[in-house]
């Protein structure tokens, strides 16, 4: 009967939606199910493609290093091939095996040299340029005492310029244990794109006596330069790690066609020699921060609290470009909604930064002894709006990363004009201070695996290292952004080798003919 039927339709119907609405919840669980805990949270994840239980990411350097050296206490070395299984006597033979193997690639590859991971070689370097350094910082960095001309504490700069041992220590981890799909380590020198070299220049630096981190320096660089891949060449695929503007300074010049890995590029020419960095060639990364990550739970609740309009906190008096800070100093100090004050990076200074931090809705980050500042990441995971004035300044991953959406950027000369700077931020409408301090929570989508799709990270957490290093830290973001410069390393390389067997080949033409003109005379 017709209204049988319809009366069977108008019946299913409530259970149909029931159904469809059941089904859509079980969906939102199932991804909220992946979603990545925010650092503060206690809990774990499945967050690797193995389903392994990753725990949340450390982003403290000393409790991380401390797990790493607990890991690696019985066995100090890596498991690298030696070297000395490559025929050494034969120059020409791991750039023949090299060749073949990148041909291979060539062919199976439709996206090849472009296409990720990339395939990164570590050195297995004595333990004096690794694990005896890493040993050294930490059983002495509870020495508060231990400071730079200028004052600030050695072992929190360090601390500030730890890359090298994020990056080592990820590249280096067990591949159950990674995350990252941008890079992978491989055994064989003739598969990989890049050479890493995994010495802490920093650390000797700060921690050694004068002219034993000189000797240390002597010594690394005549390891690396003998090796076959380094001569096969010239270093152009190798990634030297010099994130602080002295380290490795006295024989850094004859490395300088490495990939060297900055915190800027030091416009102000006090630091590089001419010539020896620039962006095609080298990696700018961010320094380490100095505060506690502010997650978006944390932005939340401190928003009501940011009452001062602009904050400063550190050295009032640098050098070169950061001369502009006692201009700034003196235009700034005793006006209204502004604080401005003396410190370092201490114990006690990083509380105070901190909590500055978290009260403030602008943080002034001027120009350092080279045009960056550690001030300005400890800004952004703080969640307070960044003001740059530094007018040379070239910032980490700007291939990938915008970040006028995050930060306000103003020129040295407007900034010291009378009333210029507090006038301007006074102006910004309050929608704008929202939409920044949103980017900076922002919820940004990942693009790592099928389910990963729908995990959620703030905006910051591009500027947090960790271990186990995240998908879209900064540890993932060197590894892309030396996808884009691959494709130049590989040419001039090539170029490299094509003239230095043109010059042997000379050098070779030319001692046949004095032989041939020897033995006509004789």
């Amino acid at each position: 009967m017709p209204g049988a039927g319809k009366q069977m339709t108008r019946s299913k119907s409530p259970v149909l939606l029931l159904l469809l609405s059941l089904l859509a919840l079980s969906l939102v669980f199932f991804l909220f199910s992946f979603h990545s805990p925010s650092p503060s949270d206690d809990t774990t994840t499945l967050l690797h493609p193995n389903h392994q239980p990753i725990y949340k990411p450390e982003t403290s350097f000393v409790a991380s290093l401390d797990r790493f050296l607990l890991a690696h206490k019985s066995s100090r070395r890596d498991d690298t091939v030696l070297l000395t299984t490559l025929p050494q006597h034969q120059p020409n033979h791991l750039d023949d095996l090299i060749f073949q193997t990148h041909t291979q690639r060539l062919y199976a590859d439709p996206y090849y040299p472009l296409s990720l991971p990339i395939r990164v070689y570590v050195y297995d370097m004595p333990t004096k340029f690794t694990y005896d350094l890493l040993w050294l910082f930490r059983n002495s960095y509870r020495q508060t005492s231990n400071l730079t001309s200028n004052g600030s504490p050695v072992h929190r700069l360090i601390e500030q310029h730890s890359i090298d041992y994020w990056l080592w220590a990820d590249l280096i981890a067990p591949e159950s244990e990674r995350l990252l799909k941008s890079v992978v380590r491989v055994h064989r020198q003739e598969e990989a794109d890049l050479f890493y070299i995994p010495f802490f220049t920093t650390i000797s630096f700060f921690l050694l006596e004068k002219q034993q981190c000189k000797a240390l320096y002597r010594e690394a660089l005549k390891w690396v330069t003998d090796q076959p891949a380094w001569n096969r060449s010239q270093g152009r695929d190798h990634i030297l790690p010099v994130h602080h503007p002295w380290s490795f300074k006295s024989v850094r010049r004859f490395m300088k066609n490495a990939i060297w890995l900055l915190p800027d590029m030091d416009s102000t020419g006090n630091w590089y020699k001419p010539g020896q960095v620039f962006l095609e060639k080298d990696l700018i990364l961010p320094y380490v921060p100095n505060v506690d990550f502010c997650d978006s739970r944390c932005i939340s609740e401190t928003q009501s609290k940011r009452t001062t309009l602009l904050f400063f906190r550190g050295r009032l008096k640098r050098n070169a470009g950061g001369k502009i800070r006692s201009k700034l100093v003196a235009e700034l100090s005793g006006a209204e909604g502004v604080a401005v004050e003396e410190g370092t990076a201490g114990e006690g200074g990083k509380a105070a930064a901190q909590e500055g931090m978290r009260k403030s809705v602008f943080c002034l980050s001027p120009a350092g002894d080279t045009p960056s500042s550690a001030r300005l990441f400890d800004a952004i995971v703080s969640g307070c709006i960044p003001v740059i004035v530094s007018d040379e300044l070239e910032l980490p991953f700007e291939g990938i990363l915008d970040y006028r959406k995050i930060a306000l950027f103003v020129s040295s000369s407007d900034s010291i004009q009378p009333g210029w700077l507090l006038t301007f931020l006074r102006n910004i409408r309050p929608a704008q201070i929202e939409e920044i301090r949103q980017n900076l929570a922002k919820r940004a989508t990942s693009l790592w695996g099928l389910i990963l799709l729908f995990r959620l990270s703030q905006y910051s957490r591009h500027f947090l290292y960790s271990s186990p290093a995240q998908p879209l830290g900064p540890e993932d973001l060197v590894w892309r952004m030396m996808a884009g410069k691959l494709v130049n390393i590989k040419l001039h390389t090539r170029r490299s080798q094509r003239v230095v067997k043109e010059s042997r080949n000379i050098c070779m033409c030319e001692c046949k003919r004095a032989n041939s003109t020897t033995s006509g005379h004789s």
